[in-house]
């Protein structure tokens, strides 16, 4: 069986703490950060926001990018929530927020990253085998992961062009049997359990397209 943790509600300042020390060491360079071109910190802030519900934006902490790309604090928030702006080296543009119980896992991913190493599965692998070992916190209940996608964002309204969110709601080693849901998508928006019995096990919740159906 894995291991589980002690509570993760005493350890909450610890894993704040550990990420702001990540940020300032500089370990969540991508391998092409040095030629990234940030934009403005307000506008990253804003953007990043746009992923976390509305109540829970002024309380979020936020993280950003700065012209060398190295990370920094764009806003230090008393919630539960931790946000990540858009990475201008990375393709497309994707914010998201998650709870803070994830953190070890996140800045885990992208210290992975930073070392070089880019294959989504090996990453995934990794983690799950740090989780397993009892090396790398997971949450102990539910915990949620807002991810917010388009084709960029307009500071002046605001908003984010073609956008679409997804909810992700990570059960860590849940499995169907364990929560009724099905290991494959049953129909457009319905949830439905992604790597179940892993580290990694999470409900995926993404809602229809338009002229997707029912």
């Amino acid at each position: 069986m894995p291991q589980r943790h002690t509570s993760l509600l005493f350890i909450a300042p610890a894993v704040r703490a550990a990420t702001t020390m990540l940020v300032s060491a500089g370990l969540f360079l991508s391998p092409s950060a040095l030629t990234a071109q940030a934009p403005a910190a307000s506008v990253q802030l804003a953007g990043a926001l746009q992923a976390a519900p509305a109540m829970e934006r002024d309380k979020a902490t936020v993280f950003g990018f700065l012209e060398d790309g190295s990370m920094t604090t764009l806003q230090e928030g008393g919630g539960a929530l931790i946000c990540l702006a858009d990475d201008p080296t990375r393709d497309g543009w994707n914010v998201a927020c998650y709870h803070e119980s994830l953190d070890p896992f996140m800045a885990r991913g992208r210290e992975l990253r930073a070392q070089g190493v880019t294959d989504a599965g090996e990453l995934a692998q990794r983690r799950w085998a740090e989780a397993d070992a009892g090396t790398l916190l997971m949450p102990e209940v539910p915990a949620t992961l807002y991810v917010l996608t388009g084709d960029g964002f307009n500071a002046d309204t605001n908003t984010v062009e073609n956008s679409a969110i997804r909810w992700v709601v990570y059960t860590p080693w849940a499995t169907s049997e364990s929560t009724g849901l099905s290991a494959q998508p049953t129909a457009p928006g319905a949830p439905w359990l992604m790597f179940p019995g892993t580290a990694g096990a999470h409900i995926m919740i993404t809602p229809a397209t338009p002229g997707a159906g029912n």
